[in-house]
């Protein structure tokens, strides 16, 4: 029996009965959408005419058919969302085309959607409905199949109704279906995401302009070779992105393929743009107001190869980006890899790329994601803004203008690096500023005058002008960072995000409408490059004779409050809200001269034993901000606690409200082991005042809050350490007295033993994908379980293999016969709380594993993994063990062994009944992977979660647990 909502039913018998007249050419794609794929979407859920009434910026659907892009190439005609974050396209064709053979419709889908870095989208004529993996990189020679992981008849639709609602309706995006299918269709064989992609084309052009540049202009510096070709690569990225948004005619950068004089024509093109956009990027001619123009990149010497190489690159067939889809937050976490590099001059003047030193010390340059900007931006921009009309924000009304102190709300990022975080600041304020003009007023109010704020796109839709949107960004949007490419970055994300949305159409009748406007503002007044760490008072007391020029601008010094500095803004008290993601790095090492050291120790006062950039930053953040303004960053959660920063939290306690702290347990950036916090205060302390601090976990696009407790600031000011840790209420000690009481400890019935540590693990170990490929474990070596392995109720080998020689031995446990031993229970190291699997086949365990071998003439090892699984086992650990100081979360075998397990000897039918229990679990659990639907995969967790609530509910009464216990267990327990 079908669960099809009778609509489809319907569309389905109409489709059937008219097909022929369908298929023939005069049945365009608009009647294909109006009569067939509007009810098939809304029948999913989604409101595709937007009934609800809500702004472009949160619409569940956005219609993209009148978009024009490139030269034949539109967007695709829907794009589907949820909180205005795009989660698939979908692009209709009229029933005429042959869906699962064109591979040219297919092409055009995904490359727009890889652009977008979207996983999965829709190709369909309603005859058919084809789903591409739009993770891989597509190529102009791929068939239609390539890619495409469901190719679904129209007269399928009712019998796989489930299949198709369980991935692509709104309420299976809302929990999680749609990402789980994407996870579980991932291929890994020609994957290659935009954002990878992107940062390896640009690389090849950076690398082939410096050669070419260094070889044809020997009197360039370091400095000056660095400034050129980032210039030339910025201003290509930039006209090209604007001629994929048609606001630059398309091609005009590809004619430069015919003829000579490549660069002599590329340089027009650039001059004429500075007439357009008035952007820093393109600024050639001396301008009253505005800093030197660019002298030296006009004047280059570039061979036409080079330049010709580069271009080909950026149009189809070569290109697989469509780049009007290039969303300004990838190309931001491509700029910020790419900043990671330099170019160097070598002897004769060669020119060679290598990493920054700085990056090399760090393991990589590590992107913040956008949810967590997203979360501190809401945190502070937001709050803000609460209450507030336009024209307070904006410093427009007359009490304002008069005042010398009071002025618009001002952003700042005070280690911008390539503008992540004043890229969101400044679209959460253009989608405030719409919805205030659209939605509190009549916007025709707003439409009208000399200084219109918005107009009526031809959809019927309002859009903030481009004299309103560069406003918003003069207004309030303010930058710093020390490296000068980093700030040139932020200046070109920005100025794209200026141009979103707008049309050569729409720009040429502003225009004429702003006597001639330029299209872009100049943002040297906003973002700026500096030491936000060092002032200009750091040279007293020095000779500036004796520090070289590359020492100069290495400090950079940076004076807030001078003229080249934010003079107004300071003078007015500050920022009202600082932001951002400071970096990370140890002082002490990185400064061979203790001048910067000496200068941080005497200026800052939360300077402590070990100094990190990040608590600087943090104490610069505090100053910058205004009485009741705000301020959050992300940094290391280790401030919390460390011994060594009770004067940073002292300073943040008197100085703030410390609103709350998130610590995000088990971090944010890959391949970094370090807890993070995201901290949020409001300048201006009350001493009865309240911290939340809430731990939580991400799932890579949001955080899932686990627990959450309320500390006294008062409290936190009489400890000595001023830490910021919790106390054990009166009913938690109670339960761990319970539990304790007719329990023996965990040592009492296994072993607990760390795994082996190698001598040397690179040397010692046998590579996973050699193991792999060879299918076979090489002589003298044992097939190892490292922390990634090991998942709750799951072991998952990963092709590890380890020499098992005393050569190789350093540490842990190196018994075999417990190493050996099948059956025994297996938990990772790292992990706010254990989490255990069992090991069937006897292999060996590294140092990032604890292993617990039962005794089992005691207990059967199902029985135990049962409890130690429980989430009664889980909340004693959190409430008792898991110690918050740490930098990051670890498992400590002192305190597995102390862990009050129940026998059950006095009740064989419980012990049998949990065995049953948990061989279910590790079933289901072993089952999971290797399902491919989502409607299965959803149904056997449901099974899980099942069986995992009547284990819970079994040791409860195993441990004999109140209803008041059994209460704080499920509150405090974080899985």
């Amino acid at each position: 029996m079908s669960n099809a909502p009778a609509e489809i039913v319907r569309l389905v018998d109409q489709f059937a009965e008219h097909a022929d007249a369908y298929r023939r050419g005069d049945y365009n794609e608009t009647e294909l959408r109006r009569d067939f794929l509007d009810p098939f979407f809304i029948a999913l859920g989604w409101d595709v005419h937007n009934r609800q009434g809500y702004a472009e910026a949160y619409r569940d659907v956005i219609h993209e058919d009148a978009i024009r892009v490139e030269r034949t190439i539109k967007a695709p005609d829907y794009g589907f969302r949820i909180g205005g974050s795009r989660k698939f396209f979908v692009e209709a064709k009229r029933p005429s085309v042959d869906v699962g053979q064109d591979a040219t419709a297919a092409f055009q889908l995904r490359r727009y959607a890889w652009t977008a870095k979207l996983p999965l989208s829709i190709l369909t004529d309603f005859e058919q409905l084809a789903v591409y993996d739009c993770r891989v990189k597509p190529d102009k020679n791929d068939k239609a199949s390539t890619a495409r992981i469901l190719l679904i008849h129209y007269r399928e639709y009712v019998d796989r109704w489930e299949e198709i609602a369980g991935i692509f309706s709104r309420e299976a995006i809302l929990h999680g279906a749609f990402d789980r299918f994407a996870e579980s269709t991932k291929k890994k064989r020609g994957t290659a995401e935009v954002d990878a992609a992107f940062l390896e084309e640009i690389e090849s052009w950076r690398d082939a302009l410096a050669k070419n540049l260094s070889l044809r202009n020997e009197r360039l510096s370091d400095r000056e070779l660095n400034f050129a070709v980032q210039r030339i690569i910025d201003r290509i990225i930039f006209l090209r992105m604007c001629e994929g948004r048609g606001i630059e005619p398309f091609g005009q950068i590809q004619s430069l393929l015919n003829g000579a004089k490549t660069y002599r024509r590329l340089v027009e093109l650039f001059h004429r743009a500075d007439e357009k956009y008035n952007s820093g990027l393109f600024h050639f001619q001396p301008e009253k107001g505005r800093e030197p123009p660019d002298e030296l990149t006009t004047e280059l010497a570039v061979d036409d190869k080079v330049l010709k190489d580069i271009i080909v690159r950026l149009y189809y067939p070569e290109s697989p980006y469509e780049f009007a889809a290039l969303p300004a937050d990838i190309l931001g976490q491509v700029y910020e890899q790419f900043l990671g590099k330099v170019i160097r001059l070598t002897a004769g003047h060669r020119a060679k790329v290598e990493e920054k030193p700085e990056v090399r010390k760090a393991g990589g340059v590590y992107y913040t994601p956008t949810y967590i900007v997203d979360y501190i931006v809401a945190s502070t921009v937001g709050k803000l803004l609460e209450g507030k009309t336009p024209q307070e924000a904006g410093g427009m009304t007359a009490a304002w203008r008069s005042s010398k102190t009071l002025r618009p709300l001002a952003v700042l990022d005070p280690a911008c690096g390539s503008g992540s975080f004043l890229i969101v600041a400044y679209q959460f304020l253009l989608d405030w500023y719409l919805k205030q003009y659209t939605e509190a007023d009549a916007p025709e109010k707003h439409a009208r005058g000399a200084n219109p704020r918005v107009y009526q796109f031809r959809n019927g839709d309002w859009r903030l002008t481009s004299s309103e949107r560069k406003r918003i960004l003069l207004t309030h949007i303010y930058g710093v960072d020390i490296d000068y490419q980093a700030v040139e970055v932020t200046k070109l994300s920005l100025l794209l995000k200026v141009l979103e949305g707008e049309t050569e159409e729409t720009l040429q009748s502003q225009h004429r409408l702003f006597h001639k406007e330029r299209a872009l503002p100049d943002l040297t007044g906003s973002i700026k490059c500096g030491n936000s760490l060092i002032g200009t008072d750091f040279y007293n007391g020095q000779q500036l004779s004796l520090l070289d020029e590359d020492e100069r601008l290495r400090v950079n010094v940076f004076d807030w409050d001078g003229k080249d500095g934010f003079h107004a803004i300071m003078h007015a008290g500050g920022f009202d809200a600082v932001v951002g993601n400071p970096p990370y790095v140890l002082l002490q090492d990185e400064f061979r001269n203790d001048a910067q050291l000496d200068y941080f120790r005497t200026h800052y006062e939360c300077a402590s034993y070990k100094l990190d950039t990040y608590h600087l930053f943090m104490e610069r953040a505090v100053r910058l901000v205004k009485c009741d303004g705000m301020a959050a960053m992300i940094t290391p959660a280790n401030f919390l606690a460390n011994n060594h920063l009770g004067l940073l939290r002292r300073f943040l306690l008197n100085e703030t409200d410390v609103d709350h702290i998130v610590v995000i347990d088990g971090g944010v950036f890959r391949g970094i082991s370090v807890d993070n916090a995201i901290w949020v205060i409001r300048r201006g302390g009350t001493p009865d005042s309240v911290i939340h601090l809430i731990h939580a976990f991400h799932n890579g696009a949001e955080l899932k809050e686990t627990r959450r407790q309320v500390l006294a600031k008062a409290t936190i000011l009489k400890d000595p350490h001023v830490l910021f840790t919790g106390s054990q209420t009166a009913i938690s000690q109670s339960l761990w007295k319970r539990c304790t009481e007719g329990s023996l400890p965990l040592s009492d019935l296994a072993h607990v033993n760390f795994g082996k540590q190698l001598r040397n693990r690179q040397l010692y170990e046998r590579d996973v994908m050699a193991v792999k490929a060879a299918n076979r474990i090489p002589r003298n070596y044992r097939p190892c379980y490292t922390g990634r392995d090991v998942h709750r109720y799951a072991l998952r080998w990963g092709n590890l293999a380890c020499l098992n020689d005393r050569v190789a031995q350093c540490g842990g446990c190196w018994d075999n016969d417990k190493q050996d031993a099948k059956n025994k229970l297996v938990t990772r190291q790292i992990g706010r709380f254990p989490a255990f699997g069992i090991d069937r086949l006897g292999y060996q365990c590294l140092n990032t594993v604890f292993m617990v071998n039962v005794r089992q003439e005691v207990m059967h090892p199902l029985y135990l993994l049962g409890i130690l699984n429980s989430r009664l086992i889980a909340a004693l650990w959190n409430d008792r063990f898991y110690d918050r100081r740490r930098t990051f979360p670890k498992i400590k075998g002192t305190y597995l062994k102390h862990l009050p397990i129940r026998t059950g000897e006095g009740s064989p039918e419980t012990h049998d009944r949990m065995v049953t229990l948990v061989q279910q679990i590790l079933d289901l659990n072993e089952r999971l992977p290797n399902v491919k639907t989502a409607h299965d995969q959803t149904a056997i967790q449901r099974q899980i979660d099942a069986t995992d609530a009547q284990i819970d509910r079994l040791v409860y009464e195993l441990y004999d647990l109140s209803e008041d216990e059994i209460r704080l267990v499920e509150e405090t327990n974080a899985t």
